[in-house]
């Protein structure tokens, strides 16, 4: 799928659900890397780097020197040097990231919460694992004019093997999250999951579901997608939805490997991997705002107030 135009307007009478037109950003940072290289250099100059970089080097020059020889003294200082300069990079990296956070939540006008926070257990993805937390979080409104949540989302699971060593596999992602209350009474779960497995599987692993699988003529969705909807739920209306315009740009326009959920009013959109890039970030919630746009306005055509 391109990452290009996540919010162009796709062909078709459902138009209404598409991002409006891109308002202007603030420039800031271009990734959470952008200025290590300025922290760098001025942590390598610092007095403390530069002092304890030589009298570590001396104290290993002349202890291993004199143990075994200078050779072996001139490699210890050597490695005692890289080590410095490992410690001084991820410090740089740390404050270059902090640089970006803080000028992405400024820049678009957002609450920040730094560090690890907790997320309701709102869909599936937000209940898995053993452990689950955000490790960044925006709050406000976020580009494409969705009021809600961006996340850097992570989930531990941890396994035992034989011997007893335990193990823990960190599992990342980057989510756009809001509220969208009035489509509960319209849809209770709609799931746009990326495909995992062979198409042909579909229908002996459907036999196990408890959700009915939405199928698609396109090939395209089909190839990278899987759609459910709850058990309980409308078909028509999964498909009112799911129009052929709206799986064109889905398709064709959404960032890589995006996917989004929707339980009882809660939308949760996702892609894999911490993004840490502003294109990257506003490419997520300019997509996930198109999404919500049209679930709320498929919704709105049917369910009114009161």
């Amino acid at each position: 799928m391109s990452s290009e135009h996540p919010s162009a307007p796709p062909p078709g009478a459902d138009e209404p659900y598409v991002a409006a037109p891109e308002e202007e950003l603030a420039p800031i940072p271009d990734d959470a890397g952008d200025t290590r290289g300025r922290h760098l250099r001025r942590l390598m100059a610092h007095p403390l780097t530069l002092g304890l970089a030589i009298v570590l080097g001396a104290i290993a020059l002349i202890a291993v020197g004199t143990q075994v020889n200078i050779a072996a003294g001139a490699g210890a200082a050597a490695a005692v040097l890289v080590l410095i300069a490992i410690v001084v990079w991820l410090l740089a990296s740390g404050q270059a990231r902090e640089d970006f956070f803080n000028a992405y939540a400024t820049g678009r006008g957002l609450g920040r919460i730094d560090g690890k926070s907790n997320l309701p257990p709102l869909t599936p993805l937000l209940q898995k694992g053993d452990r689950r937390y955000a490790e960044q979080r925006f709050n406000g409104i976020l580009p494409g004019g969705m009021n809600g949540s961006l996340c850097l989302y992570t989930y531990e699971d941890t396994s035992t093997d034989s011997d007893g060593n335990r193990q823990t596999t960190y599992v990342h992602y980057t989510l756009a999250m809001t509220q969208l209350p009035e489509t509960a009474a319209y849809i209770q779960e709609l799931f746009c999951q990326r495909r995992f497995g062979f198409r042909f599987m579909d229908s002996a692993e459907d036999v196990f579901r408890k959700r009915q699988r939405v199928e698609q003529e396109s090939e395209d969705v089909d190839k990278s997608y899987e759609i459910f909807i709850g058990a309980n739920d409308d078909m028509n209306r999964a498909r009112q939805v799911l129009s052929p315009s709206f799986l064109v740009w889905l398709a064709d326009h959404s960032p890589e490997q995006y996917a989004f959920e929707l339980v009882a009013g809660s939308l949760v959109c996702n892609v894999k991997g911490h993004k840490k890039s502003a294109a990257e970030l506003d490419q997520l919630c300019q997509a996930s705002a198109a999404v919500a746009r049209r679930l709320s306005d498929e919704a709105g055509e049917v369910v009114k107030p009161g």
